[in-house]
């Protein structure tokens, strides 16, 4: 166009397209933008729906919670009936400041101006589970948490998240955050069948919640993370050390000063001690926390089928309280080679401690750990007649010696295990590696730390007593592993069946000749060495454990139809003079398996060995469990006596030398 042409005839500048790209990006920006403004619509209206329909305050505070159980033996026979406890209810002004702080601190610190949901919390939680690849933390909030305790169950979906979310948004919108304080505070499970701070707070401590102090307070808002975990009734020493916990996390918070949180003593909180349980409650209380894994059925009455055996029970309390010695404690386990756990005593009197010896307690094994010792060895190449050199040995700077400071020269390995000679089982150890020992005892399912030092050969590490007596169940089972288990069958009371138990799929942790040999060897300990006062007038293998200045004694053996193990000793871990495992242990097995096998059958154990079996080697995907290193664990553990005569003496400084390094 002539520039001399009238601007108003003038066409304007052509505009520049717009790529593709961009096109899409836009188009993408506003859809996205519209589904979420109509989600956040659908957000809203479904949480003042829910607001709407929510049942009063007055009617949420009468609404029933809780179910009970009852725990069958093996037979049926009813064993106890757990039912909900419930304290009275508490106003907010009734309930101790310090203990709303302490569960707004350890639950939900951000409680007082999230609007149900914290985005935080949720954000840090999503986070920490993506970098784990599972669920590793939650990010309930209280409002969420009373939702689901009132509403919901436990089952873990993204569709009960959601629901609980909307739910959580509905309760904060009707309601203020201290009546949802108070709601959660008396409806909350708190473990032992306590529902709600007044029952917890009587069942734990025997009195009302009003008088709670700040260290009990510490101690009820800890047990909401896992009541059946840390609940004063199934681990008190955890119960206290999760309290501790949350006194530590208040201060963090600002809600108690150093001062504060130094007099709050956990460790001097005394429980209330329940006088009407039978000691068949180790076992019951055992089950009770596997059962939650098993059913989210969260309000009909269960009942629970478990594999006690009667008479087996009766057995294993009438031998713990005929053999301890006066101021020890005891504990027996015993299991089919099926893993069905048919007895189980974790004290004196459940009735005066309520700590459960043979499950929780980690402790010395002394030479009962030689177990791992000669099953390394063997898979080596020994057999029970192979010569094994009983002599002098120093690995590094420590030198262990035999109980009556002599040496025998060579002798057949059956010989050194019978009479439990130290020095070939750490020659052995030595050989074999002491990494591969550690390993064995992995694979046969010790889960506490393994110590790689040359003394964990003489049973320097801590294991429980239920893993130890499942590691000798292995072998009894000719090499197939053994899993501990108590239930069997859950269903509701109407019949409906939650869960039966099904066989998994059998692992075989030692080859067949392996597990021959070394019932041999535990074979000839019963009958000529150690563990002589155990025997009961039928095939028994078993291994005595003593540690030094006696304070534990072990006795963990089998026959083909029954393993069990005993441990006594004191719970401060001071010395119980005369204790060692070929005594008061080794009798009170006899004690429980004579009466739990009569009328039964006798049967042979498995000592034969085919020439076929030899060449087998263990095959890595089914053998090889991994192995962590653990911090090495001090040199103390004792060997059993040995001989001249054959019976039990124990040693004190056969381990005091320090440790080499590794």
């Amino acid at each position: 166009m002539d520039q001399r042409t009238p601007a108003r005839h003038r066409r304007p500048p052509a505009r520049p397209r717009r790529s593709l790209a961009a096109r899409l990006v836009r188009t993408l920006l506003l859809g996205g933008f519209a589904v979420f403004a109509l989600g956040v619509l659908a957000l809203l209206a479904a949480v003042m729906l829910t607001a709407q329909s929510l049942p009063s305050f007055r009617e949420m505070m009468k609404s029933p919670q809780g179910q009970s159980v009852v725990i069958r033996a093996a037979d049926g026979t009813e064993l106890v009936t757990v039912g909900p406890s419930f304290g009275r209810w508490l106003a907010y002004d009734e309930i101790p400041p310090h203990m709303v702080d302490a569960m707004i601190a350890v639950e939900d610190r951000r409680f007082h101006w999230h609007p149900g949901v914290d985005p935080v919390g949720t954000a840090r939680a999503f986070l920490a589970n993506l970098r784990a690849g599972r669920t590793v933390q939650g990010g309930s909030t209280i409002t969420q948490q009373l939702a689901r305790n009132l509403f919901l169950t436990n089952r873990q979906t993204w569709d009960r998240k959601l629901r609980e979310a909307i739910l959580a948004l509905a309760i904060e919108r009707r309601f203020t955050k201290r009546a949802i304080m108070e709601l959660y505070l008396n409806r909350v499970y708190f473990g032992g069948g306590a529902y709600g701070i007044d029952a917890a707070s009587r069942k734990f401590f025997g009195h009302s919640a009003q008088s709670l102090s700040l260290a009990e307070a510490a101690i009820i808002a800890g047990l909401v993370k896992a009541p059946s975990r840390y609940a004063p009734t199934a681990d008190p020493e955890r119960a206290r050390a999760r309290g501790a916990t949350v006194v530590e996390t208040m201060r963090d918070a600002g809600l108690l000063s150093a001062e504060q949180a130094a007099a709050a003593d956990t460790a001097a909180v005394r429980f209330a001690i329940p006088r009407d349980q039978g000691d068949v409650r180790y076992f019951t209380d055992w089950v009770l926390a596997q059962l939650e894994t098993l059913v989210d059925e969260a309000s009909a009455p269960l009942e629970v089928t478990t594999t006690l055996v009667p008479a087996h029970q009766r057995a294993a309390e009438e031998a713990v309280h005929k053999a301890l010695p006066p101021g020890t404690q005891g504990a027996i386990v015993a299991m089919r080679t099926t893993g069905e756990v048919t007895a189980m005593v974790g004290g004196r009197d459940y009735a005066t401690s309520t700590y459960n010896r043979a499950t929780i307690a980690r402790r010395q094994p002394g030479s009962a750990f030689k177990l791992f010792v000669y099953l390394a060895a063997i898979e080596n190449g020994l057999t029970p007649e192979t010569p094994v050199l009983d002599a002098p040995i120093t690995i590094g700077n420590w030198s262990p010696r035999n109980d009556n400071g002599r040496f025998l020269g060579t002798v057949t390995a059956r010989e050194a295990f019978a009479r439990s000679i130290n020095t070939v089982a750490v020659r052995l150890a030595n050989e074999a590696g002491f990494g591969t020992v550690a390993g064995m005892a992995r694979r046969l399912g010790i889960t506490t730390p393994v110590s790689r030092e040359p003394a964990m050969a003489l049973g320097a590490s801590e294991v429980t007593l239920l893993e130890l007596t499942a590691a000798y169940a292995t072998v009894a089972a000719e090499g197939r592993e053994v899993r501990p288990f108590g239930i069997t069958a859950v269903s509701t009371a109407d019949g409906r069946l939650l869960y039966r138990r099904e066989e998994p799929p059998q692992r075989i942790l030692l080859a067949p000749h392996v597990a021959a040999h070394m019932t041999a060897l535990l074979r000839a300990a019963v009958e000529t060495g150690t563990g002589r006062a155990a025997q009961i007038g039928r095939p028994l293998a078993g291994k005595t454990g003593t540690t030094s200045s006696n304070r534990d004694g072990w006795f963990v053996g089998f026959t083909p139809e029954l393993v069990a193990g005993v441990w006594i000793g004191r719970d401060d871990a001071k010395a119980v003079p005369g204790l060692a495992g070929g005594r008061a242990p080794a009798r009170a097995f006899a004690a429980f398996m004579g009466p739990a096998l009569a009328g039964v059958p006798v049967g042979e154990l498995n000592t034969a060995v085919e020439e076929s079996l030899f060449g087998l080697e263990p095959d890595a995907e089914v053998y090889g469990l991994s192995e962590e290193q653990a911090p090495p664990a001090p040199p103390v553990a004792q060997p059993d006596p040995a001989p001249e005569p054959l019976t039990e003496r124990w040693l004190e400084d056969a381990l005091a030398a320090p440790s080499p390094g590794p």
